[in-house]
């Protein structure tokens, strides 16, 4: 054996070492956090009477009516409707409004925009529940919190402090990825007859179509798991989304742990889905948008 190949050998063992030691590492890790969510299901398939006494992780006779009962009796139909309504608002809402101020933070400069843009950003820095006590007594002066009046104040009061709190990190991620757009590209569609709106709607959206998608799915993501401020402005069930009406379901089936797992389970299984089609798209996004930044 030559030293080139001992060398070759030499480099690819420290490579196999390194992968095997950090697969060691992230394995526990991995096996921790995957585990409660097999529990979990394994739980919600199980009877009151063996939900603490069969430890298997498949249930021996598999009890798939404790789905239709949470959905029935738990009210799991209207708290995921009012769930994907609120997020489809929210996810609009950001993402078009993120949109055009980054476009206009990027394209258009003014007296104090470097100020503004900063600004903005700075309100990443402020813990959500810090901003609750202001929040609530604004809601409540406004009359956007449910007081059993009206089904749509509520609902207002419930979308436009997530989309509020959305725009920040959406023009954080969307004005790096517009700067990195030649502006060559506008000037030639202008000169074709192409106005402003054009020049945005034709040309700079669908080229940050990777950027959109990032912003897109972390605010589903943050709009799906959102429990704090339903809590402090729903207190009817027709109006609840399903983290709020999960935390009611549990007050109503406290030791009914088989239903209580089903109605988990009903509540994470969406944005599960979705996150696992798309998480390439995040990473692809982040770093579409960072090269370019």
């Amino acid at each position: 054996m030559t030293r080139a190949q001992w060398t070759i050998l030499t480099q690819r063992a420290r490579v196999r070492l390194a992968q095997a030691g950090w697969h060691g590492l992230c394995l526990p890790v991995a096996v921790s956090c995957v585990f409660p969510l097999v529990w979990m299901v394994s739980s919600s398939l199980k009877t009151q009477q063996t939900v603490f006494s069969d430890f298997r992780l498949i249930p021996a006779v598999p009890h798939v009516e404790n789905y239709v009962k949470a959905w029935t009796q738990g009210r799991f139909g209207i708290y995921f409707l009012n769930s994907l309504g609120y997020t489809a608002v929210v996810v609009i809402g950001v993402v078009s409004l993120a949109a055009l101020a980054a476009y206009a933070f990027s394209r258009f400069t003014f007296r104090g925009s470097g100020l503004l843009y900063k600004l903005v950003l700075s309100t990443m820095l402020i813990p959500i529940p810090g901003a609750f006590v202001a929040l609530y007594i604004l809601l409540t002066r406004l009359g956007l919190v449910d007081q059993g009046t009206s089904d749509w104040l509520p609902r207002l009061g419930y979308v436009l402090p997530q989309i509020n709190a959305g725009l920040p990190f959406g023009i954080f991620v969307l004005k790096p990825f517009f700067d990195g757009i030649p502006k060559e590209l506008e000037e030639s569609a202008e000169v074709d007859g192409c106005g402003l709106f054009g020049v945005f709607w034709h040309i700079m959206l669908p080229l940050a179509r990777p950027a959109l998608g990032v912003v897109a799915l972390l605010t589903s993501l943050a709009a799906w798991n959102e429990f704090l401020l339903a809590y402090l402005i729903f207190s009817r069930h027709e109006l609840m989304p399903l983290q709020r009406g999960l935390v009611a379901f549990h007050g109503a089936h406290l030791t009914d742990y088989p239903l209580l797992m089903a109605g988990m389970v009903i509540s994470i299984l969406p944005i599960v889905v979705v996150y696992l089609l798309m998480q390439r798209n995040i990473i692809q996004g982040i770093t579409a948008g960072a090269l370019k930044g």
